[in-house]
C-alpha cells in the first residue's frame, strides 16, 4: 500500500527518477500478491526474489542473500524501502554495508515494545538511514532521542492513506463483497450495522490460552453485533489447531477468506467498529472516521490515539467489553485527520529525492 503511492510519485513530475522495483517475496501467498498487485495498479516487479516464508533469522538471511546481487548488478543511487518488515532491515543491511544510501519511508514510529520484532527492525533501520521520511511530527523526538541528525528527518504524512484516498472511490460495498465470498450469510440483504476483526499479530494468534480468550470475548460481543472477519491464514491454522473452530461456528462471527486491499476498504467505511491487532488499519480508520479499538497493550501509531479514532484495549476482556458498548452507545470517538494525511505525501518525497537524487538517479 505504501510503494503504490511512492513508485508513480518518484517516477513523474519534472523530474523523473529512474527505479527499479523489486519485490522480495517476503508475503509469499502468490495468488494474494498477484491480486494486490493488480488492485493497487503497481507494475509487475523488476525483479522477484521469491524468499518465501521462514523464521525471522532465515528470512532476514535469504533477502540479504538474494538482495545483495541485485544491488551489485543494479549499481543503485539509493535504496528506498518501506515500514518495519524483515525486508526493510534485510535490505536496508544490504545497501549500508556497500555503501549505498538508505532512505526510509514511515520512520520514527516506536511502540517502547522491543519484544515486538517489528520494532527491532525499525530502530535498526532507521539508525541505517540516510533519509526518514516520517508520517508524524512527534516521530522526530522518537529519533532525535536515538541520536539521529534532524537534518536526515522530512515530516511528510503517510503514504499509507494517498493510497486510501486513490483507491476508496472504486471499494466495492459490504454486500457485494458478501455475495461473493459468504452468499448464504444472513447479513445478506440486512441494513444493520457489523463490526470488522482481523487478528494475525503472534502475541495474539500463538498461545492457545490467548487465542481462546480472546476468540470467547469476541463470539460474546458478536451477539451485540455481527462480526466480520476475513481470516489471515496463519491465524486460520492456530484457531484449527487449538480446536477453536466450532466456538467460531457457534457465533455470529462470520469467518471469511482473505481478501484484497480493495475488499478490506469496502468492509472498513462502512463497519460502525473495527476490532484489530494490525497497525495499518489503526491509521486508515482513523482517515476514515470509523471507531477502532486496538486489541494490543501498546501501538508505535500514538497520533491515532491522540488525534484520531483509535483506542487500547490489550487482550482485557473487560476493557474490551466497555469499549464495544461505549461505541454502541455513543458512536466512539470522533477524533480528526492528522497533518499530512490529506492524500499529498508520496508527492512531497518524490520533490525531495528528485531535488537531492536528480542528478544521479534520473532517466
Amino acid at each position: 500500500m505504501k510503494m503504490a503511492a511512492v513508485l508513480p510519485a518518484l517516477k513523474g513530475g519534472d523530474a523523473p527518477l529512474d527505479t527499479r522495483l523489486i519485490h522480495t517475496g517476503q508475503h509469499y501467498d502468490s495468488a494474494m500478491k498477484d491480486a494486490f498487485f493488480r488492485q493497487l495498479d503497481i507494475p509487475e516487479p523488476d525483479q522477484d526474489l521469491g524468499v518465501g516464508s521462514g523464521s525471522h533469522a532465515v528470512q532476514t538471511a535469504e533477502i540479504m542473500r538474494r538482495f545483495e546481487p541485485v544491488v551489485d548488478q543494479e549499481k543503485p543511487a539509493a535504496v528506498l524501502v518501506v515500514g518495519d518488515v524483515n525486508s526493510t532491515i534485510a535490505c536496508a543491511l544490504v545497501a549500508v554495508k556497500k555503501g549505498v544510501p538508505i532512505i526510509h519511508v514511515e520512520a520514527g514510529l516506536r511502540s517502547g515494545d522491543r519484544s515486538m520484532p517489528e520494532e527491532i527492525n525499525r530502530i535498526l533501520t532507521d539508525q541505517l538511514s540516510d533519509f526518514l521520511f516520517t508520517t508524524e511530527r512527534a516521530a522526530l523526538d522518537n529519533l532525535l532521542k536515538e541520536g539521529i541528525g534532524a537534518e536526515k528527518v522530512h515530516f511528510v504524512g503517510n503514504v499509507m492513506i494517498d493510497t486510501l484516498h486513490r483507491l476508496l472511490p472504486l471499494s466495492p460495498e459490504p454486500q457485494e463483497i458478501l455475495a461473493t465470498l459468504a452468499p448464504s450469510s444472513p447479513l445478506i440483504g440486512q441494513g444493520g450495522g457489523y463490526g470488522l476483526l482481523t487478528l494475525h499479530r503472534p502475541s495474539n494468534v500463538d498461545f492457545p490460552d490467548v487465542l481462546h480468550s480472546l476468540l470467547q470475548e469476541l463470539s460474546d460481543i458478536s451477539r451485540q453485533i455481527p462480526l466480520l472477519f476475513p481470516v489471515h491464514p496463519r491465524t486460520r491454522g492456530q484457531i484449527d489447531k487449538a480446536g477453536l473452530a466450532p466456538m467460531l461456528a457457534a457465533s455470529n462471527i462470520l469467518c471469511l477468506p482473505p481478501i484484497g486491499y480493495l475488499e478490506m476498504l469496502g468492509l472498513m467505511k462502512r463497519a460502525t467498529l473495527v476490532l484489530t491487532d494490525s497497525g495499518g488499519i489503526q491509521e486508515e480508520t482513523t482517515a476514515l472516521g470509523i471507531p477502532c479499538i486496538t486489541l494490543r497493550e501498546n501501538t508505535e501509531r500514538p497520533i491515532t490515539l491522540t488525534h484520531g479514532t483509535n483506542t487500547l484495549v490489550g487482550i482485557d476482556r473487560v476493557k474490551m467489553r466497555n469499549c464495544v458498548a461505549e461505541v454502541l452507545a455513543s458512536g466512539g470517538k470522533s477524533g480528526r485527520i492528522p497533518e499530512g494525511w490529506d492524500g499529498q505525501a508520496a508527492p512531497r518525497i518524490a520533490r525531495i529525492l528528485q531535488e537531492r537524487l536528480g542528478h544521479a538517479c534520473q532517466r
